[in-house]
């Protein structure tokens, strides 16, 4: 027997009162009893169900999806009748939500950005103006903004007969919605898109390699404007070599309404504009404390070498500010694309209206409907973040 072990005496036999006396137990033994209770609440919550479901004479499945959907969507991005099934029905749903909530983050990034840089403006009636408008539209709940803008859209418009031609009868504002041109692709179209995708990689691949020969050399190329000829000029060549393959086709007035051309209905408006500025008003406060975090040092610095204000907050400032911005930003696209389910109070289609709504009521299977939206949301809202967390992660400063 060792020293240290005759010093020590025999072993404490072990008490089950250690479980929760003694600390090297407590946290296992807290959380054992934790998971046993939620197990538990688990396994209550889907026996009851299991036991209310057989009382009603339902049965849980998801058969009822290739049944007749029997009800016709006024907005759809695919081809879809009644007579298509419920799944069907939920791809049109699930397609209007993902076209909201993309285009209301690109357009809340927009506003916000810019409605934060002129909240710190020098100009008293610029930074106030921007004021009213940030405590205006975060201090109202999104569904009453959804709501006015609908009204608005509906009462102050004019009728198809008496709306305006704008634009060379490129955009007609009406009470019923908007009309605006729609592209025709004809023979030719798809090797332009490649084209245009070719030139995107192009355009990328020459801004790396600017900025790593920027990094080596300190020649500064002039990156936007010969970016922007990447981009431009073989789509445009291309697209009078092969004969002009995508058109236009502009909506005419037709007796009571336009026919012809893309029409966007003002339902879809009013959401889109509703949750962008309403949700731009939280990115703008974001971009104003990312700025503010940023040491006054920088711009003095950069103005120390002839910088302007412009350039100053586009290359020092913003770069530094956007792992400030980044996190909370990406919250706010979460809560955009989850506020997108108020979409049915202005009659919008998307998935909450098709299988949370119509379908669960005519189906009556409200468990597998609530369970399959719930399942596409947080997927979505999984998406979004892994996304913008590999954006953050590239801009986030690397120390060693």
């Amino acid at each position: 027997m060792s020293v240290a072990a005759e010093l020590d005496g025999p072993a404490e036999p072990f008490r089950l009162s250690q479980l929760f006396y003694d600390q090297r137990y407590r946290s296992i033994t807290l959380q054992i009893i934790t998971i046993a209770v939620f197990m538990l609440m688990v396994s209550w919550l889907v026996t009851n169900v299991i036991q209310n479901f057989e009382d009603l004479g339902k049965t849980f499945g998801f058969d009822f999806l290739w049944q007749p959907a029997s009800y016709d969507i006024n907005q759809k991005l695919i081809e879809y009748s009644s007579v298509s099934p419920h799944w069907k029905a939920a791809i049109v749903g699930i397609l209007n939500t993902l076209v909201v909530a993309f285009l209301g983050c690109i357009l809340a990034t927009i506003i916000g950005v810019a409605v934060g840089v002129a909240r710190l403006s020098k100009n008293w009636l610029v930074a106030k103006l921007m004021t009213v408008f940030i405590e205006a539209m975060r201090n109202v709940p999104v569904l009453l903004w959804i709501l006015l803008a609908s009204t608005v859209f509906s009462s102050a418009l004019p009728s198809p007969r008496q709306a305006p031609v704008m634009l060379g009868g490129g955009f007609v504002p009406t009470n019923r919605g908007f009309y605006v041109p729609a592209p025709v692709f004809n023979d030719g179209s798809i090797i332009l898109g490649i084209i245009f995708i070719a030139s995107i990689i192009g355009a990328f691949i020459f801004r790396r390699w600017a900025a790593a020969r920027q990094a080596r050399t300190g020649d500064i190329l002039p990156v936007f404007r010969i970016t922007m000829a990447i981009l431009i000029l073989p789509v445009f060549v291309m697209f009078f070599l092969l004969g002009m393959p995508i058109g236009l086709e502009l909506p005419e007035l037709q007796g009571f309404n336009f026919q012809g051309g893309l029409y966007i209905r003002s339902s879809f408006m009013a959401l889109w504009l509703a949750l962008s500025f309403y949700t731009a008003a939280f990115i703008a406060e974001n971009v104003r404390a990312g700025i503010q975090a940023i040491s006054n040092g920088q711009s003095e610095a950069a103005y120390s070498l002839g910088l302007p204000p412009s350039r100053t907050m586009n290359l020092v400032i913003l770069p530094q500010a956007l792992r400030i911005i980044i996190p909370p930003l990406i919250s706010q696209y979460l809560n955009l694309t989850k506020n997108s389910s108020l979409a049915i109070a202005v009659g919008y289609m998307d998935v909450t209206g098709t299988l949370g709504g119509i379908t669960l009521n005519q189906t009556g299977r409200e468990m597998e409907c609530l369970l399959l939206v719930m399942g596409f949301y947080l997927i979505i809202s999984l998406l979004i973040s892994g996304a913008m967390n590999i954006y953050n992660n590239s801009v986030s400063l690397r120390e060693r």
